[in-house]
Order: C-alpha cells, then structure tokens, then sequence
C-alpha cells in the first residue's frame, strides 16, 4: 500500500507542478475548479444522497457559490470578510468534532460542505492571482500540508499512542499530530527564508495552519463516519478520493491567507 501510495503522489505532484507552475493563472482557476467541484460530488454522498440527481443538484448549489463568491470577493474587504467567516466556521467544527462528534444530519453535512469548500477554493485562486509571486505562495501552502500529513502519518506509525480523537479519527494520535507539527515547522522556516518575511510570526502562522488542516481533516472524518464511508471516493489508488486528498487543504489555504493579508503580504 505505501508504494501504491507513493506512486500516486508522485504523479499527482508532477501534474500539480505543471498547473500551477507552467499554466497561465486563469488555466490554474479552471482547474482548480474542476477539482473542488469533484470534491463537491464525493461531498454530496456525505448527505446520504443516494439519487444521482440530487448529487448533481448539490454540485451545482456549490458551484453557483463558486461564482457568486468569486465576484463578491473582487473588493479586499468581502474577501477579508469571508476569510473571517471561514476562521469561525473552521473554530466551530472543532467544537463540533471534540464535543459533539456523533450528532451530524444531512443538512449539517450539506452546510458544512459549501462552509468548507467554497471559502477554500476562493483562497486558493485568490492566492494564486492576486498575490505576488502567488504560483509560489500557492505551491508552499500544499508542502506545508503535505510536509505535516507526511510527519503525522511516520511519527504516528512510529510513536503513536495517545489517540487524538477516538470518536472521529481512531488512528490518528497526538504523537502523529506532534510530528505533522515538526515537519512543518521546518517547512515554514524554509519558506520564511525564500519569501523574506518576518521569522517568527510568519512560522507561528504555518504552524497555525496545520492546526486548522487536522481540523478539516478530522471534519471530513467525522462525516464519512456518518455517511457510512471509509474513503470519499476510489480516484486516486492509495489515497482514495479527490476529498481525501484535499480535506486539509479547505481549512488551511483560507487561515493561510487571512494570515498573510494580516502580516501585509496580501492585500
């Protein structure tokens, strides 16, 4: 499993490279794009929708947010707002996954999915556009998750005996957690190097963004316990599906870059 594994993500970063590197920003938008509404469909079996009409309907429901958002968040302050808005509601699902990890519905899945996908997917295109040199800032944002799933998942292996939330998540342990920390942490410190930012708050804010990305993770846990799934999808071989790969990455890119607009970095 962990060649079919390293395979896969040895394919995906190749392909990542390439959208995020080498084609032009609006190519990146319309990929991306495509990405979170595929995750918007595995997201749609979280609501126990069995009717491949009514997954479509959702998909869409999320897509008409997509652009309406999009739109809405041209002027700095309502995207500013809706980072905001994506820092309360990440805070409120970590209330929801420590004290109240076995009360879900479908409504709740439903809001909890356009509160996860669409603020992240407007602060990755957001971040790959507006913000200088922002294929770069971009591309650091998915190291510094990788890096911290990759340290969680060897230091979890390893070392991992307390276990973080039994209820959600049973083989993730804070031991994990604290070597997620560890290899992003280092990360950070190489990205506040090549980006000349201040050292210590730009670090705090990483390590703070890979708090947030367990949130998200866990999040996606809790409601695949729900839904019945082991896995949101079968796309990816070892990995499983598109939100799989991604759960981390909807709370993270937002708290990212409401981070950097507060340090100046972005507008």
């Amino acid at each position: 499993m962990l060649k079919t594994r390293i395979i896969t993500a040895a394919v995906l970063i190749g392909l990542l490279l390439v959208v995020i590197l080498w084609l032009p920003p609006v190519a990146t938008k319309v990929a991306m794009t495509v990405v979170v509404l595929a995750g918007a469909w595995e997201w749609s079996a979280f609501l126990r929708l069995q009717a491949v009409p009514g997954r479509v309907v959702y998909v869409c429901v999320v897509g008409a947010c997509l652009a309406a958002l999009w739109r809405l968040t041209l002027a700095a302050p309502a995207c500013l707002l809706l980072l905001v808005v994506a820092l309360g509601w990440w805070v409120a699902a970590l209330m929801w996954v420590v004290f109240a990890p076995r009360r879900a519905a479908s409504w709740s899945a439903a809001v909890a999915g356009l509160l996860a996908l669409a603020p992240a997917w407007v602060a990755l295109v957001r971040l790959r556009i507006d913000v200088p040199r922002g294929a770069q800032w971009l591309l650091f944002a998915l190291c510094l998750v990788w890096a911290a799933d990759i340290g969680a998942y060897f230091a979890g292996r390893s070392f991992g005996r307390i276990r973080l939330a039994p209820l959600v998540s049973p083989g993730k342990t804070w031991e994990g957690v604290l070597g997620g920390l560890l290899l992003a942490g280092l990360v950070a410190l190489g990205g506040g190097r090549w980006f000349a930012v201040p050292m210590l708050p730009f670090v705090a804010l990483c390590l703070g963004v890979v708090a947030f990305s367990i949130v998200g993770d866990l999040t996606e846990s809790l409601l695949k316990r729900f839904a019945g799934l082991k896995d949101s999808g079968t796309l990816f071989p070892g990995h499983g599906g598109v939100m799989d790969r991604i759960d981390s990455l909807t709370s993270a890119l937002p708290m990212l870059l409401l981070g950097l607009v507060v340090m100046g970095v972005a507008r």
